[in-house]
């Protein structure tokens, strides 16, 4: 048999891609991704992928993929010529999940991990690799002029890593270059660092708010706010347990974990 040689990637790029793979393959799986599984056959878990923690924080990245998911396919019922500009894209594989043969996709990321994906994913002519980070907002002033074409900015777990005034940055920065778009951030709750959270399937996140909506909006205030979404808004046997105990105390939903914040500018 033919030895197949495997790529070793960094672990905090491969581990989301990992823990969609194996959401794909669970007979209760919330999110179906046949690219990250076939991606994943080609490269090397390095131990740091495989922990105690993988089924609820697995359970915890799906869903707020799914959520996701839900607020892009929306945008591209009502848009469908729309372009999706998707930053710290990592290893998403959302664009082969979700295109419906007519819209745009920009993703953006470092060089290094623009060349992972190189390899790993497929190529189409509506999906462009552009170099770009949530830290490092250049390509902004790069993005093609498309001032008749609806846009969707979209941020999936990428800003988790990103402290306050690296968030707050990065917000003002897209509120100031666009007139006409919406967007969708992961923040974290201020509670996220918290046992409780950890349990749940928090890692570790470099910022964190006891409103974080408001808090978004308390840097552009002059967005509308379409809706916040927790993880345990999601029906879900899974996350069962955890929607018992949270009924009880509604106002934590929000700060025990990331949530999805959909603004429209």
């Amino acid at each position: 048999m033919t030895k197949v040689d495997r790529y070793v990637i960094p672990s905090d790029l491969l581990q989301p891609l990992w823990y969609r793979s194996r959401e794909s393959l669970a007979d209760d799986g919330l999110i179906y991704d046949p690219v990250a599984a076939a991606a994943c056959r080609q490269c090397y878990l390095v131990p740091d992928c495989v922990n105690q923690d993988v089924p609820q924080r697995q359970l915890l990245h799906a869903t707020l993929t799914l959520q996701c998911d839900h607020q892009v396919r929306d945008f591209l019922t009502r848009h469908p010529q729309g372009l999706i500009v998707n930053v710290g894209a990592g290893l998403d594989t959302r664009f082969y999940r979700l295109d419906n043969g007519r819209c745009r996709w920009f993703e953006l990321d470092t060089d290094e991990n623009l060349l992972w994906r190189e390899k790993l994913f497929h190529r189409s002519d509506r999906y462009t690799l552009k170099t770009g980070s949530v830290l490092e907002l250049d390509w902004l002033k790069r993005l093609p002029k498309m001032t008749h074409t609806s846009m969707m900015l979209l941020c999936d777990q990428a800003l988790l890593s990103c402290d306050s005034q690296q968030l707050a940055t990065f917000l003002q920065k897209i509120g100031c270059s666009f007139s006409n778009i919406e967007i969708c951030v992961v923040v974290a709750g201020d509670l996220c660092h918290s046992p409780l959270a950890k349990k749940m399937g928090c890692s570790k996140y470099q910022h964190g708010y006891r409103y974080p909506a408001q808090q978004v909006l308390n840097w552009l205030p002059w967005a509308e706010l379409v809706h916040c979404y927790s993880p345990l808004d999601r029906a879900c046997p899974r996350w069962r347990a955890w929607q018992r105990w949270i009924a009880k105390m509604p106002s934590m939903k929000y700060r025990l974990t990331p949530v999805l914040v959909h603004l429209k500018l």
